[in-house]
């Protein structure tokens, strides 16, 4: 249904260039008859004037204006049909197979799916809702229908009524289906609709823990987050806290330099470009120095060091008895991890058949298997003293970047900025340029649902506690749900000039940024449904439920979702306080956006790392996609721990030559170097290679400055 709505878009945008012309031609003949009926002279002879204009065919011209008007103000809908006549009968199937069940009192929606399911077989293209009708349905008699639920922008093409206040008497079979599925998909996502035995569209709230645990909960929750959880108490907090944010960032604006009103829009100056020349020459005088190693051997000394392979085995849960295991899944990740594919790799490393690399990786290594592998490194490389320059491991960015898979695929979505047919691969990366978890998602869901889930399905020694995201992460429900979670989001922002900004009380105007606010926080909103919050909140922090799932809910607009409107109230709040810290501090714009960068270049490391197969993941199954993800962030994870082995040993082979070691040269380069990397050629797996001792603390400083 998504797709659906995608396609009619893309094909009102395609109608409106071809009928251009026309459109021209009805504003050329609107002028004439304008001009016609403004000349001078009788009545009759401007009737006459504008008949001259209009012509012999009225009907004709009328038409043409009736098409030009059933797709004014973005109105794609009536381009549904035709992309909706070869899934109907798969969208009906879906209805006999799966019971949905309303999460309210309102069952206008259940009624509706009864009344088209009761129709299914009708060929007229209008169906009555009368009593007559319902009884004279081909199957089994229909409800009567409320319609109340129907959009304003669908009224017209269902009930054939312009206006609402008009009881209709009849529905347009084809645009009412089209409706009601629209609905099935927007219910479901809002959990106004749910499926019983469902992990993701389940009935979310009976996943809550229960009131009585939550107050057993609330305690330790409120001591750990250092707010108050009683309505009115919590309330005072937050709008005191937005109140100092406030009139810190007025106070400070004449000062600030960087920020300035142009026509009453907020413009910030771009930071200046730090001097990297210092960072530049080291990285050289580094790269100068990296041995050229093949990328399996890589694989072979971070296991030496970290034995991350035991992590794998059988899914009976007994130990491997195949003969030399950990060479078998060295290769397996290797194999998959670069995306070559075992065919391929069987050509290339005579060790293993394309046979025994697939079952491995079938009955060996499973998705949450990869995960701890991927934790184990993690642990490894936060023992270093390197990365330290580059930060402690506080905070994360997240980021997504776009893998190419068939387009016939569940999870394929054609993504508009990348462009083509493709999955998101979705990375959550320490501040010290670590990949702390990952994830694959469509391309077209909204990429923020994701964003907590790294974080508290991470049990690595690295902990942030707060998070950068890209634009998505922008969302109000996001950064209320965030707030309560205890997650200090700083998302890069984007339009700026185009976000609301919220008061937190009408009786105090700010003296230089007060044209900034269009609205104030209805804290009344946020003191009623404090209690819900607070439950979803503890819900996510005992495992009861994902943030993911959650936020699917919180993020449907829905009539009936009270959740909604109370986490939007929040994170007008939140976001507001953040917007006015973003505009007083350069510091802290320059922290986002290194941070985002530091996404970005990882996205290009991993996506350098997998060269096999055109960098197309070549599977249409869903678990296995997500396992390919995973490989690949494994694979990157055992690049990046060697490379900051091998870095450290040349700063310190650097240090004890006499070279000056500028600390901010260090924080100034990557662990993401692939020069000295040898991904192509005839591989040759020797898992009795032994590499050099591993030394966390080797120094990086002269012995006399240390």
């Amino acid at each position: 249904m998504r797709r659906m709505h995608y396609r009619a878009k893309e094909a009102l945008e395609n109608y409106r260039i071809e009928s251009q012309q026309r459109t021209d031609e009805l504003v050329s003949k609107l002028r004439q008859v304008a001009i016609a009926h403004s000349t001078d002279g009788e009545i009759s002879d401007r009737f006459a004037a504008i008949g001259c204009v209009i012509g012999e065919h009225p009907d004709e011209l009328i038409a043409l204006c009736d098409d030009h008007l059933a797709y004014a103000g973005n109105n794609y809908l009536p381009f549904l049909p035709k992309f909706y006549r070869s899934h109907r009968a798969v969208l009906f199937r879906f209805l006999a197979v799966v019971p949905l069940y309303p999460s309210t009192q309102d069952e206008s929606l259940a009624a509706a799916i009864a009344f088209i399911q009761a129709h299914r077989g009708a060929k007229k293209t209008w169906l009555l809702l009368t009593a007559e009708a319902a009884s004279k349905a081909d199957t089994e008699p229909a409800p009567l229908l409320s319609l109340s639920w129907v959009p304003t922008k669908w009224w017209t093409l269902v009930t054939g009524e312009k206006n609402r206040a008009t009881v209709p008497t009849q529905v347009h079979r084809q645009y009412f289906e089209l409706c009601v599925f629209s609905h099935v998909l927007l219910g479901l996502k809002s959990g106004d609709l749910y499926i019983e035995g469902s992990s993701a569209f389940s009935d979310y709230l009976a996943q809550l823990i229960s009131w009585d645990e939550m107050q057993g909960l609330l305690a330790d929750y409120a001591e750990q987050l250092g707010f108050p959880t009683e309505g009115a108490a919590f309330v005072e907090h937050l709008k005191d806290w937005l109140t100092k944010k406030i009139e810190e960032t007025d106070t400070g604006f004449p000062a600030n330099t960087d920020v300035y009103f142009k026509s009453d829009r907020l413009v910030i100056r771009k930071a200046k470009a730090k001097d990297r020349k210092a960072a530049k020459k080291l990285k050289k005088l580094i790269a100068e120095r990296m041995k050229p190693i093949n990328l399996l051997d890589v694989l072979v000394d971070t296991e030496q060091w970290l034995q991350w392979t035991k992590h794998f085995k059988p899914v009976s849960g007994y130990e491997a008895k195949m003969e030399n295991p950990v060479a078998r899944y060295l290769a397996t990740t290797f194999c998959y991890g670069c995306n070559i594919g075992p065919s391929q790799l069987a050509q290339s490393l005579s060790l293993f058949d394309r046979k025994q690399l697939s079952r491995v990786n079938q009955r060996h290594i499973s998705d949450t298997q990869l995960h701890y592998a991927v934790e184990s490194l993690v642990n490894g490389y936060n023992r270093f003293a390197l990365p330290k320059f580059w930060g402690v491991g506080k905070s994360a960015s997240v980021d997504g970047t776009k893998w190419d898979i068939y387009e016939n695929n569940l999870l394929a979505e054609y993504h508009i900025r990348y462009g083509g047919y493709g999955g998101i691969g979705y990375y959550h990366v320490a501040d010290n340029y670590i990949a702390i978890f990952s994830h694959f998602i469509p391309c077209g869901v909204f990429e923020a649902l994701y964003l907590f889930d790294g974080l508290l399905n991470n049990h690595s020694d690295i902990q942030p506690d707060t998070l950068h995201g890209d634009t998505h992460a922008q969302s109000l429900t996001v950064f209320g749900l965030a707030y309560l979670l205890g997650i200090k989001l700083m998302p890069r922002i984007r339009n700026l000039r185009d976000l609301t900004f919220y008061r937190a009380d009408t009786e105090t105007p700010c003296q230089h940024i007060d044209v900034l606010f269009s609205d104030t926080v209805d804290w009344d909103l946020i003191e009623t449904h404090l209690p819900d919050m607070l439950r979803v909140v503890l819900s996510i922090k005992t495992g009861k439920i994902s943030a993911s799932t959650i936020l699917r809910k919180l993020g449907t607009n829905s009539r009936k979702n009270k959740l909604f409107k109370a986490f939007h109230a929040l994170g007008s709040a939140v976001r507001t306080g953040f917007l006015m810290e973003y505009i007083h501090s350069a510091k802290l714009r320059a922290k986002v956006q290194g941070a985002t960068n530091k996404s970005e270049s990882f996205n290009a490391f991993v996506q350098w790392l997998a060269f096999g197969n055109m960098g197309v993941l070549r599977t249409n199954d869903r678990e296995e996609l997500r396992k390919r993800i995973k490989y690949n962030h494994l694979v990157a994870n055992c690049v990046v721990l060697y490379n900051v082995f091998e870095m450290s040993c040349i700063l310190n082979e650097l240090a004890q030559e006499g070279h000056h070691i500028d600390p901010a040269a260090v924080a100034g380069i990557n662990p993401y170097a692939t020069d000295h990397l040898i991904r192509l050629g005839q591989y040759h797996l020797d898992d009795a290679r032994q590499p050099p001792p591993l030394h966390y603390d080797l120094p990086i400083s002269p012995p006399e400055a240390a």
